[in-house]
């Protein structure tokens, strides 16, 4: 009898978190541990059904309320920062699945590649911030990074069996979020409400409003750099508002192979755990007649200039793409809470960006929490100043 893979889920109680949860479920696969935030009920929930050894969550008082809750079960429970990388370090996971949201996720990034085990990566924000230690850490470990994002999980399998050295162009889709063919006048008046109905996905709230501003897809180019070795020039962005070409890649001979499916994060996480296998079906088919046409665009810049602004911090380097990560969070974040408009965002993570360029070398990951800090400090002043203003 085929024993049962392992898996660990950081951030199970988000949406990539909970996707992953059903495929274990689906899958029967041994889920050995919990971690999330502070959400106490959702993963007292997930720990019932799913009886891991351990759950963690990162803030105090809420795993204080889930060891009481689980008092009854034999989970141990564990808190704080510590508490999730010793869950990491410790338990044996064939497979380590971190979909915890924003900077959050670096450090639980960094203790997966040291263990030397399969990291199913959806934090992003790790590899926008740490991007090149965290490919060199997972080379001397002997770590494997497979990428849960849907356009670099379909970058890899373009890229299955064949030489990287080949790579032309990888080009990233983008639906264009909801506000696609807006000006940028048409962009001040943006409610929150507005800005997390997306035309595609469901997602966490910061992501959605990333995918509003292009910021996330933005965040993507410097992901697929790290991942794939490719520069800033070899990677393009270009709108597709059906979603169902994911991702292309160009190669030197000008032939392009590209990944196609419905949209759904689920396949996204079955491949990574199980590559190179391929599972049975957990989405539903394509529909090619139902499909009809696919259309493509230029992404406008000019009204979302998150994107460019990606593509100058990873060409600079050091710890601006951190200070590009630290000024997007806290802006989105006022967003969220109503302090500020949606053309704010920009203008402030802009701002920041432009205080810190020139002089935001890094050489280690203190240097790129330091900056991290400094982003945040500086981007917080702003908002304080538009609110005293």
């Amino acid at each position: 009898m085929e024993q049962r893979k392992s898996v660990i889920i950081l951030g199970s109680t988000g949406s990539v978190g909970r996707q992953a949860l059903d495929i274990a479920g689906a899958e029967g696969l041994r889920v050995l541990a919990l971690a999330a935030g502070s959400d106490h009920v959702t993963i007292e929930k997930q720990a019932r059904r799913f009886k891991p050894e351990i759950c963690a969550l990162d803030d105090e008082k809420a795993a204080k309320m889930l060891k009481t809750a689980l008092s009854d079960t034999d989970i141990k429970v564990l808190s704080g920062r510590e508490g999730i990388l010793k869950i990491i370090s410790e338990l044996p996971a064939d497979v380590i699945i971190n979909a915890i949201t924003g900077a959050a996720g670096l450090f639980p990034t960094l203790e997966a590649v040291k263990t030397g085990r399969r990291l199913a990566l959806a934090n992003k924000e790790s590899l926008v911030m740490a991007g090149g230690f965290i490919m060199a850490e997972a080379r001397a470990c002997g770590s494997e990074i497979l990428p849960v994002d849907s356009e670099h999980n379909t970058i890899f399998r373009c890229l299955a069996g064949r030489d990287r050295h080949n790579i032309k162009k990888i080009i990233l889709t983008a639906s264009g979020g909801p506000f696609f063919g807006y000006t940028r006048q048409m962009l001040k008046n943006i409610t929150v409400e507005q800005a997390l109905t997306h035309p595609t996905w469901v997602m966490g709230k910061r992501i959605t409003v990333d995918s509003a501003t292009l910021m996330n897809k933005g965040f993507e180019v410097i992901e697929a750099s790290h991942l794939f070795g490719v520069g800033p020039d070899r990677i393009e962005v270009i709108i597709h508002r059906e979603s169902i070409i994911h991702s292309l890649v160009e190669y030197f001979d000008n032939s392009i192979i590209a990944g196609l499916s419905v949209p759904d994060m689920r396949l996204c996480v079955q491949y990574a755990v199980n590559y190179p296998e391929i599972k049975p079906a957990v989405i539903e088919q394509l529909d090619w007649a139902e499909v009809s046409r696919l259309t493509f665009a230029r992404p406008d810049t000019e009204a979302f200039p998150l994107l460019s602004a990606a593509y100058d911090s990873l060409a600079e380097g050091g710890a601006m793409p951190a200070v590009l990560n630290a000024a997007d969070e806290e802006a989105v974040s006022a967003f969220l809470l109503g302090k500020i408009g949606f053309s704010d965002i920009p203008a402030i993570v802009l701002e920041t960006l432009g205080h810190f360029s020139g002089r935001a070398a890094s050489g280690s990951i203190e240097e790129i929490l330091h900056f991290d800090v400094l982003a945040r400090e500086f981007a917080k002043r702003i908002l304080n100043r538009a609110k005293g203003g």
